[in-house]
Formats: structure tokens, C-alpha cells, sequence
């Protein structure tokens, strides 16, 4: 199932021309029964740093779903979050894990283990995000934030969730980029890499 948003990704003929390469809707659909009203679609993927740049390369939104990026690499992916429901408030602490291990990453969630909301999350990677349209509450351990459209968040690989309570659809852009929590920080944290994030 394709998703829902145009991508024109530009490339080089064999001269060496830029060109269009694709136009059209990007390749993948993500939704979850367990999350309603919500769809995302990853419109582009990176796995290194720098990012390799050839003449062709395979489709890289394809492959399986990650909530984070992978080592040295960059996602960025456009959602529609639908108003919050009875549904999300009251998800039990295992359909979240569920719901997170459905993205990529079970470990992700932290709700049961001190997050205060079914959509509560930590991933090490700095994300840039983009009110598109619409207004979402940004949930922190003790603090709220409303953001409006055109509002941006730098989320620092901290313990959030997104929350929208305004009774319309909102549209996200998220530019995820792998990071690394400092030592000192991954103490206080009581963070232990795990296999994937160990370089």
C-alpha cells in the first residue's frame, strides 16, 4: 500500500544530468489497528555518513519498519495523527510495547516503566519536527508544550510522546538523525546500547 504523500527524488542520467528519477506517491504505507487515526509514510531512509550518492540505488523505504534510524543513517518520514481516542488513553502497557515493537522497537516504549502516556517513547537520535499542519501537545516526563502549525521541535533523544487532543487531523514531518547519548548522559539514564547501537 502506497502512502500519501507526492515524492519526486532527483538523480543523474548517464551524462551526468540531473534528473527525475521518480514522481509519484511514496512506496509505503504504515498504519496500526492498535494506534487509529494514525498513518505515516517514510518518504526517504539514509544507512551511512556521509551518505553514498550514485547514479542508482534500490528503494530504500522499503525494507522494515524502524522507529529509529539505523547506525550513521537519517529517516525522514511525514505523518497524519488523528485526535486522540478513548482507545490510545487506555492502551494497556503491553498493546503499547506491541504497538512500538510493530515500528521496530519493542524497547522503545517506556510506558509501565515510568512514561506517563501509552505513546510515551526514548530513541537515541536527534529528531527535527515539523507542526505541517494542525496543533499537537508534546508530552515530556512533567511537561506539556501545544504546537502549532509551522512550530518546531528539536527532540534530543529525550522521553516524549505526541498527543493530539485538538479534535482534528495534524500532519508531522519528522527528520530523525541516529545519534549517541554521551556517557555521562546514558548514566543517568541507565541506558545500556544494545547490540545495534553498539559502534
Amino acid at each position: 500500500m502506497t502512502g500519501f504523500i507526492r515524492r519526486v527524488v532527483t538523480g543523474h542520467d548517464d551524462q551526468g544530468r540531473s534528473i527525475v528519477i521518480s514522481d509519484g506517491l511514496a512506496p509505503k504505507l504504515h498504519a496500526n489497528p492498535l494506534r487509529p487515526g494514525h498513518r505515516s509514510t517514510e518518504t526517504w531512509k539514509t544507512t551511512a555518513m556521509p551518505v553514498p550518492i550514485s547514479r542508482t540505488e534500490p528503494e530504500p523505504t522499503l525494507g522494515p519498519r524502524t522507529i529509529r534510524p539505523a547506525p550513521g543513517g537519517t529517516v525522514i518520514r511525514i505523518a497524519e495523527i488523528g485526535p486522540e481516542t478513548d482507545a490510545i488513553r487506555d492502551l494497556p502497557a503491553d498493546k503499547s510495547r506491541e504497538l512500538f515493537k510493530s515500528m521496530g522497537n519493542e524497547t522503545a516504549s517506556t510506558y509501565g516503566r515510568g512514561g506517563r502516556h501509552p505513546m510515551m517513547h526514548r530513541s537515541e537520535s536527534i529528531d527535527y519536527v515539523v507542526v505541517l499542519e494542525g496543533e499537537m501537545t508534546l508530552l515530556l516526563d512533567d511537561q506539556e508544550v501545544l504546537l502549532k502549525t509551522g512550530d518546531v521541535v528539536i527532540q534530543r533523544g529525550t522521553n516524549h510522546a505526541w498527543s493530539n487532543r485538538s479534535g482534528k487531523v495534524a500532519r508531522m514531518l519528522y527528520v530523525l538523525i541516529d545519534g549517541c547519548y554521551d556517557p555521562e548522559l546514558a548514566a543517568v539514564l541507565g541506558h545500556k546500547p544494545s547490540a545495534d547501537e553498539i559502534r
